[in-house]
């Protein structure tokens, strides 16, 4: 999942669909989500190597790390979708829904996981689904997306980071001949919150948010749903 999000990103960098020069908005945001990978590997690490304590200490971070996530997410968005109407792949209201959605999600799985810290067979498969859920990004910067469009969102926001969770229940039911219900709940998590986001955002209230978000900016001008760019 880490090596997703980072090959994403630096392919975006590398082909320069990107750049350092970047808002600070985006450099506050690019942060604190790749802090959380940092984090969520540290974790990982520390549990296979028995420093459970540590592990116990530094989980303390996420009541603080996560929402901050969810605020910058947010954040970002918005900016985005102001600036110029989202990725021109997805559609304008799914990006503006989507996006929100898909981040509170995360913070909830996330909360849900700490709850769960001692039943740490739910605790790791939990955090793993908040995990594979923020994995989108990566994903859409490394598919031809614009070559999935109208579904280019539902394949790189849904479909691919699911593969993770599905991989995870694989395992469990290789080694242990049953499947978690963890896993069943993330991935319904996963499916079930981003159904709901493609409804409203294709409903007049979607149409509606995306118009009073995007209006007297730049982003008001873009077409509602995927499609090419159109140049004079």
């Amino acid at each position: 999942m880490a090596f997703v999000l980072v090959a994403g990103f630096s392919t975006n960098i590398l082909f320069q669909r990107s750049s350092f020069a970047s808002p600070i908005l985006y450099h506050v945001h690019a942060v604190a989500f790749f802090g959380w990978v940092v984090l969520y590997l540290l974790q990982t690490g520390l549990v296979a190597t028995g420093s459970t304590r540590l592990h116990k200490q530094l989980g303390w971070l996420a009541l603080a790390w996560v929402p901050a996530m969810v605020v910058l997410g947010m954040a970002i968005t918005i900016h985005v979708i102001r600036a110029y109407g989202g990725p021109f792949f997805f559609a304008r209201d799914e990006f503006l829904i989507g996006n929100p959605i898909g981040i509170l999600t995360f913070a909830a799985i996330v909360l849900w996981a700490i709850r769960m810290r001692r039943r740490t067979d739910w605790h790791s498969r939990l955090m793993l689904c908040a995990m594979a859920s923020i994995t989108g990004p990566g994903f859409g910067r490394l598919l031809p997306l614009p070559l999935m469009m109208p579904m280019a969102w539902v394949i790189s926001a849904v479909v691919f980071p699911a593969l993770f969770i599905i991989a995870g229940m694989w395992r469990d039911k290789g080694r242990v001949g049953v499947i978690h219900p963890a896993y069943i709940w993330g991935l319904a998590l996963l499916f079930g919150t981003q159904i709901v986001a493609e409804v409203i955002a294709f409903s007049p209230i979607g149409r509606a948010i995306g118009d009073a978000v995007t209006a007297g900016t730049p982003g008001a001008a873009r077409p509602l749903y995927a499609d090419w760019p159109r140049h004079p």
